[in-house]
């Protein structure tokens, strides 16, 4: 190479250094001009620091060590709660030098879903939960959202009688394939039941999907991806901003047999509706694709809205009634209560007629039972936000926790549910305790507010929790008709609430299953 090439790629070096080092400073004077306005508006409007979680490692590293290890054994709520009991219901944690504030005050929570609603999105899990859910219902913000939920919320307030009588039909089936006297993990059963009627309401039909046993190999593989695609998502949430690491080929597989499945089913249920062309207006259009058809032809926002649907219908339930009938073997008492509501109600016994919506409404014990169930065990136990702008949340801050504290723009808020619902202050003493009568005479849930947060709360309330409660009181009703003797297995051990085995996805399930000796 001539001395002048030389003096020129040198020269060259020296000017991407110098435009490299321009670039770094300007970044770095205007992300500390910045945090100057953040920090003044901060101090206007009353802002104290919150208690930072300690750690014992640099950047937080024996954190996520520990948080590791509690989700291999399947108890990473006992950490989470453990770490509130020692720093403080609202905190702040720096891990990888990255700040998010975690509370579990009602105020807090109602202001970031609702009165400050603008002001919070969903951030990084978009990116996170698209190679999933796509552009859904559950990854969107803003207009895009709107015109999701618009799309959606008339769907499932429709055709109430048909999913009716598929709740019924799909958990006849079920029932029948229960052995009196025998002691049956139910868990397996309630996901099979709420996926059949989950596709019934996108499709019209339940695809051909049976119970474990009867399925065909494509059946097989969808229902082992759509749980492993779960457990992924949920992984990459817990790495935050550095969710791309999990992204392996085992991650992508389960997405497209994912994918693949509902394809199926949006084409077979596309061809049923034009095979039924020929038939008047008001019976066509009964089914979420017909509806969704008649708004848009892009195949795949179809898709991604029915992935969200299935993700929201089945697992969702699924995991509450799981969780019901765990608590209903463990406390005789309740169950016996419930019993004797049932009987007088509506009757016990497979022959007796099976419960109505009017029915249900009448049980109030009932009410009772899944209000507490729910607060217990939300099938959403943690959440989060990340912020649009800076802004500010009003309890949490200074010596007293009473303050204000500043959030900065892209900052993340952490929140659960499943903490909140624990708080002997909001609850009583007994707030750690399995007891339906808290609710009975109403006056708790008139009272409680933002502080009993089952399905979430503001403009992103869950759009489904009418269908969910439905079919989750139905289920119970008719199980204790059924087998109004089941009770928990001799050799099932008891641990005390809270510190059982929980598997944490993107929903809350139980880690070792719901063992019920069903007998009649």
């Amino acid at each position: 190479m001539s001395d002048a090439m030389q003096e020129l790629v040198y020269t060259r070096y020296v000017i991407f250094l110098v435009m490299l080092l321009v670039y770094l400073v300007h970044r770095y004077l205007e992300k500390r001009a910045e945090r100057k306005e953040q920090d003044a508006f901060g101090e206007k409007m009353g802002c104290e620091p919150l208690p930072v979680m300690k750690t014992k490692w640099p950047l937080g590293i024996d954190v996520l060590f520990t948080a590791s290890r509690h989700v291999k054994e399947q108890i990473l709520l006992q950490f989470f709660m453990e770490i509130i009991d020692s720093t403080g219901l609202t905190h702040e944690q720096r891990i990888l030098g990255k700040v998010q504030y975690n509370t579990i005050e009602p105020k807090n929570i109602e202001a970031v879903l609702s009165t400050q609603f603008e002001n919070f999105g969903f951030g990084k899990r978009t990116e996170n939960f698209a190679p999933w859910l796509g552009s859904s219902i559950f990854t969107q913000d803003g207009a895009a959202w709107k015109h999701s939920r618009a799309l959606l919320r008339p769907q499932l307030a429709a055709n109430r009688e048909q999913n009716f009588n598929a709740i019924h039909d799909t958990l006849e089936d079920l029932i029948h394939t229960i052995k009196d006297d025998t002691v049956m993990d139910l868990q397996q059963l309630f996901y099979d039941l709420t996926l059949n009627t989950t596709l019934f309401l996108l499709f019209g039909s339940t695809m051909g999907y049976t119970k474990a046993g009867d399925r065909t190999g494509e059946d097989e593989d969808f229902a082992k991806a759509f749980q492993e695609a779960q457990e992924y998502i949920s992984h990459r949430g817990r790495l935050g901003e550095y969710y791309w690491l999990a992204n392996s080929s085992k991650f992508k597989r389960a997405c497209e047999t994912t994918h693949r499945f509902i394809d199926r089913g949006i084409k077979e249920a596309l061809k049923d509706a034009n095979n039924s062309a020929t038939e008047d207006e008001e019976k066509k259009c009964n089914t979420f694709i017909d509806a969704l058809r008649r708004k848009t032809q892009d195949e795949k926002t179809i898709r991604d809205q029915c992935v969200a649907v299935l993700l929201a219908g089945r697992d969702t339930t699924a995991c509450s009634i799981a969780w019901a009938f765990r608590l209903l073997v463990r406390h005789p008492r309740v169950l016996d209560k419930l019993r004797v509501e049932v009987r007088y109600t509506i009757g016990l016994g497979k022959e007796s007629p099976c419960p109505t919506r009017a029915i249900l409404k009448r049980m109030s014990y009932l009410d009772a039972f899944i209000k507490e169930v729910l607060r217990l065990y939300p099938v959403a136990p943690v959440n989060g936000r990340t912020a649009i702008r800076t802004t500010t949340l009003p309890v949490g801050g200074g010596p007293s926790g009473r303050s204000p504290f500043l959030v900065r723009k892209n900052e993340v808020i952490g929140y659960s549910v499943y903490a909140m619902h624990r708080r002997k202050d909001l609850y009583g003493e007994d707030a750690l305790e399995f007891r339906p009568e808290r609710w009975e005479d109403g006056t708790l849930f008139r009272s409680i507010g933002w502080g009993y947060l089952p399905f979430n709360g503001g403009p992103r309330v869950c759009l489904g929790q009418e269908y969910a409660l439905l079919e989750l009181g139905y289920t119970i009703v008719r199980l204790i008709q059924c087998f109004p003797n089941m009770k928990l297995p001799e050799d099932e051990p008891v641990v005390d609430m809270g510190k059982e085995k929980q598997n944490l996805t993107l929903v809350l399930a139980p880690g070792d299953g719901c063992r019920v000796l069903m007998r009649s």
